[in-house]
This record gives C-alpha cells, structure tokens and sequence, in this order.
C-alpha cells in the first residue's frame, strides 16, 4: 500500500469521548467536552486530560486541582453535543445533566454515563496550546451491566460514540 504524507495534527484515532468534570472553589459544577486524554501510568494508575487555558473550566482545575473524566457512550450523545457547545460562562451547564458528588474527589460524577473516573491531579505540563493535567485515579464508577465475574468493565459492553 502506498503511503501519503497528510496534515500534521493530532493523529491518534479513533478515541472514546469524553466529557470532564471539575468544581471549582465555591461548589459551582461544570463539564466540558476534552479532546485530549488518555493513560499514562498504571503504577500508580493515571490519566492526563488536556485543557486549553482560555475554557471556562481552566481556572476550577487549577483552584480545586481534581476532575473526573466520564466515558460517553452513545445513549449520552446529547448531553456530550450540549456540553460541547455551551460554556459555563454563559449557563449552568449541569443543570440540565443527572449527577452526584464524588466518593473521593470534590467534583460532580456525570452519573449517565457508563464509567466515570475520579482523579486527583498530581501534575501538570503545558504543551502548547493546552495544559496536561495528570491525574492520579483514586476511584472508578462503572454501571453494574459492564462490568464482569472479575469485577472488571467489560468496554465491549459500551457503545461509544
């Protein structure tokens, strides 16, 4: 197969959306939608979301430095439109969305969506145009019908937009 050389830009697809939630220091909830996150480390296990600085949600990471990335299956792709396309500025955005406190992290837990990953953010690099937040994962919420005899998700199970 012949080899084209394309755009330079963020190559790594496909990927599962998600939607990341944070509080920032008065209580006040909000949820947007990252186009950058993944693993990186199992040992201790974490992950790294990438947020531009100038989105709303940027300064309630850095005062209140927790997060919790919620996998978006298909059943939530409204909600995943909507929190992509309006900004906390202007709405309370989580008005609209089913959610509960955290078990461990002081943020909202988007409880629709299938598996939700609460995470302490522990560091964090900018690298061009966002920040890299790395967060160490403290507990996983997963709906009872995804997860195995192990007690493990089974990400087959979950449609993903």
């Amino acid at each position: 197969m012949e080899k084209k050389k394309v755009e330079i830009k963020a190559a790594v697809e496909p990927k599962s959306k998600v939607l990341v939630s944070v509080r920032d220091k008065d209580g006040k909830d909000n949820a947007l939608v990252v186009a950058y996150c993944c693993n990186c480390s199992y040992a201790p296990p974490m992950v790294m979301v990438g947020i531009v600085p100038s989105r709303y949600s940027y300064h309630m990471v850095k005062e209140n430095p927790c997060f919790v990335v919620n996998l978006v299956s298909k059943d939530q792709k409204e909600i995943y439109k909507y929190l992509g396309s309006v900004s906390g500025r202007d709405e309370d955005k989580l008005a609209k969305i089913n959610t509960k406190d955290g078990d461990v992290v002081n943020a909202a837990i988007l409880t629709d969506c299938p598996v939700n990953i609460e995470c302490t953010v522990v560091d964090s690099i900018m690298t061009g145009s966002h920040e890299m937040f790395i967060g160490k994962i403290e507990c996983v919420h997963a709906d009872s019908d995804i997860i195995n005899e192990k007690g493990e998700i089974d990400y087959s199970k979950i449609d993903f937009i």
